[in-house]
């Protein structure tokens, strides 16, 4: 009997954390770089990621 591997689901993860970041630098009009670090900062708390955005462009 052979054990299969499971496969991990990184990709997806990643896939989809990209696709926030896009989301977030078309809504915001922030840098990738700002978008990540607000992504990693707020989660998915998207009114906090909208204001703390806002906040970045008028500095």
């Amino acid at each position: 009997m052979a054990i299969k591997e499971k496969k991990k689901k990184a990709s997806r993860v990643v896939k989809g954390q990209e696709l926030e970041v896009e989301h977030l630098r078309e809504i915001a009009d922030v840098t990738p770089k700002q978008a990540r670090a607000l992504l990693r900062k707020h989660g998915a708390d998207w009114t906090k990621l909208k204001d703390e955005a806002e906040d970045l462009k008028k500095e």
